[in-house]
Order: C-alpha cells, then structure tokens, then sequence
C-alpha cells in the first residue's frame, strides 16, 4: 500500500559467535500501517527482540530492507538515522532505563532536549505528558523514589516526547503485575489510536496480544500471521 509507515522485505540477520553462525532471521516480509497496535509473539530466542531493534535502526540487517515511508533505513549515514530515530521512533523497554539523576519531568524531557527545543519549552511539554500518564504529581522525584508502574509510564511519556511516529515496545510490562500492566497497555493504546501513530509491541502475555489489531508470531525466523 501506497500508504504504509514501514515496509519489511526479505529481512533476514545474521550473527557469528566465533566459527559458528546463527541465523536469527531468514525472510522477514510485513507492511505496517499508521494507526495500528501489532503484536509481535514467538518463544524466547527466537528473535522478537533482534526484530524490534531491526525496526527501529538500532542494528542494521544482514539482507533485505526496511523502508519508512519509502526510505531504505540500510542507505542511511549514521547522522541522518540518528535524526530519524529522534523524530520518528519512540522507544520503551522492559527495563526502563531511566537516568537514575535525573527526576521524572527531565527523564521524559530529555529527548526533546537533545532535538534542540528550548528548556522551558520542553519542560511544559514534559509536564503535560507526565500528567497524561497520571504522574504530574510525582514530576520531581527521581525514579529511585518511584514503583516499577510509575516508572514505566514515565518511559512512556519519554517515549512519546517527540511526538514520534512509530512506538517500538518490548516486553514493557514485563516487570509489572497484571493490574499495573494492564494500566500501561491502555494508556500506550489509547495514545496509539488518538494520534494515528503506529504501535509495535513485543510481548509474551496473550492478553496483550489478544488486545491488538494484528499478531504476528515470529517462528523459524519467519512472521506468520495469526
């Protein structure tokens, strides 16, 4: 389709561990399209993360291409998906990586930071977006003095900083209770939907998945539909 985000074709990554050599991934094809949640599952090992950060060029393939809007990502110089990384992609992960010095409004104002918006400016919208996620009163505590739920909806609303396009999340309630999750899991639908960003999730939990609009197993470094 004319109008998808991001077109995979006859991805495939490979890695060598001295002598011996492990292919991950074989021929990976999909198209997803703005506005979608899509849930990518598959046992452990067998790629989902190596997947994700394929995605969103944090590794480049061994074969194949992946083009955002049309753009071959595997052509890029490292400044230019710099770039795209800080405008395109928002990231979330299990574990949250928050900077342990630095409270919850200057976590989540970071990367508007690092994309030159003036301080005050992208203290207002850090603020916002932290009280989007039900935090504006937790805004000066360090993620020391925060719970695991609050911690990642912090992640969140890091990750939505930029006003990004495509929203890469792995494995981001694994860390979480089942009521908590569930919380993160609607809050990143609704900002998915409301916004026509598109969402890709790796997750483990069935319930999760059952929530997207698509899920994609990975299997014998393959996407099938389910």
């Amino acid at each position: 389709m004319s109008d998808s985000l991001i077109r995979v074709q006859h991805l495939a990554k490979t890695y060598h561990d001295g002598e011996r050599e492990l292919r991950i991934l074989l021929d990976v094809n999909c198209v997803f399209e703005p506005g979608e949640a899509v849930a990518i599952v598959g046992p452990s090992g067998c790629g989902k993360s190596t997947l994700l950060n394929l995605l969103g060029a944090l590794d480049r393939p061994t074969a194949g291409k992946i083009l955002l809007e049309g753009k071959d990502l595997a052509a890029m110089s490292g400044h230019a998906l710099n770039a795209m990384r800080l405008s395109y992609m928002g990231f979330i992960f299990q574990f949250h990586h928050l900077l342990p010095e630095l409270r919850a409004w200057e976590n989540v104002a970071m990367p508007g930071l690092i994309a030159g918006e003036p301080a005050p400016q992208a203290k207002r919208k850090a603020m916002e977006l932290l009280d989007r996620v039900e935090l504006s009163d937790r805004a000066n505590h360090i993620p020391a003095k925060l719970s695991g739920g609050e911690q990642q909806r912090v992640a969140l609303a890091r990750a939505l900083m930029n006003d990004p396009r495509v929203i890469l999340a792995d494995e981001p309630t694994g860390n979480l209770d089942e009521e908590m999750g569930q919380q993160v899991i609607d809050l990143l639908w609704g900002m998915t939907r409301d916004h026509k960003r598109l969402l890709i999730i790796v997750t483990h939990e069935k319930r999760i998945a059952q929530s997207a609009d698509r899920i994609l197993r990975l299997h014998a470094g393959r996407l099938e539909k389910i």
